[in-house]
C-alpha cells in the first residue's frame, strides 16, 4: 500500500529545512507531528523529600535540555544561587550550547561529551573528587546510573521532572499510513490512549533497540527500523521505505 500520511510522535522540528521538510517535498507525503509524551516539572517540595540540598554539590551532570531547564527552575524555586565555581558535565554539544540560556559560557567550567553518556567517563574521572548531581526524569536509561556507579564517585540522582503520557483522544478516528516512534514511552502512550488499537494496514516505524523491544512486546508489527548502517536516521529509513512502496 502506498504511503500518503505519516504521524511522528514528537514535536515538530523548529528548523525550516529539516529532513522531514525535504521528505515531504520529495515524496509528496503529508507529515503531522504530535508529542505522544511530554515533560512536567516536579516542585521544590518533592525535591526536598528526595533529601536533595543543592548546596551539597559541586558538579552537575546534564544529559538533556530538559535537565538543564529543570535544574535552573528548581534552583530558582529553592532560592539557590548557583555558584560560579559549579562544574557542568554535558552529554553532548547540543546540551552544552543550550546551557548558554542560563550561564555566561566563557566564564564557566563546562565539560562536553561527544554524544553518548559513556563519552563523559574520561572527563568525570579527571574530577572524581567532585560531588556530582544528576538531575533527571523519573524515566532514566539504566546505563547512566550503572556508568556513574562504576566510577566510584560521590554522586546522587534527583528526579526534577516526569515523563507524562499526552492525551491523544482527538486522534481516535484519525488514521495514518505510518506511525513513527522514538521511545518505549511513545508505544506506551499509544496503547494507553487506544487500548483497543488494531494495527491492520498501519505501518509502524521505530528508532532504537529499546523502542523495537517495546513495540514487539506490545505485539506490534514493525515495518521500518532505524538506525541501521544503511539508514542511520529515521527520515532516511522513511525515505527508503516510501520510495520502495510508492513506485
Amino acid at each position: 500500500m502506498k504511503v500518503k500520511t505519516i504521524l511522528v510522535s514528537q514535536p515538530e522540528p523548529k528548523m525550516e529545512n529539516s529532513p522531514y521538510a525535504k521528505l515531504i517535498d520529495k515524496e509528496k507525503v503529508k507529515v503531522d507531528f504530535r508529542p505522544f509524551i511530554h515533560v512536567e516539572g516536579v516542585d521544590a517540595k518533592s525535591v526536598r523529600q528526595q533529601k536533595i540540598d543543592l548546596n551539597d554539590f559541586t558538579a552537575i551532570v546534564l544529559t538533556s535540555r530538559n535537565a538543564v531547564d529543570h535544574f535552573f527552575r528548581i534552583a530558582e524555586e529553592m532560592r539557590f544561587k548557583v555558584p560560579d565555581s559549579m562544574k557542568y558535565f554535558c552529554q553532548s554539544e547540543a546540551v552544552a550550547y543550550y546551557l548558554q540560556k542560563y550561564v555566561v559560557y566563557r566564564k564557566r567550567k563546562i565539560y562536553v561529551g561527544k554524544r553518548l553518556f559513556t563519552d563523559l567517563v574520561p572527563l568525570i574521572k579527571k574530577y572524581k573528587d567532585e560531588k556530582f548531581l544528576l538531575p533527571s526524569s523519573d524515566v532514566l536509561k539504566l546505563d547512566v546510573p550503572e556508568t556513574l556507579d562504576s566510577l566510584s564517585i560521590n554522586w546522587k540522582r534527583a528526579v526534577f521532572y516526569k515523563t507524562v503520557i499526552s492525551d491523544l483522544s482527538d486522534l481516535r478516528n484519525v488514521y495514518y499510513d505510518i506511525l513513527v516512534f522514538f521511545s518505549p514511552s511513545g508505544i506506551e502512550s499509544l496503547l494507553q490512549n487506544f487500548p483497543d488499537f488494531e494495527q491492520k494496514e498501519t505501518r509502524i516505524a521505530v528508532f532504537g533497540n529499546s523502542t523495537v523491544d517495546a513495540a514487539t512486546g506490545a505485539g506490534l508489527r514493525i515495518d521500518i527500523k532505524a538506525p541501521t548502517p544503511e539508514t542511520p536516521s529515521m527520515t532516511m529509513a522513511l525515505q527508503k521505505y516510501i520510495t520502495s512502496v510508492n513506485k
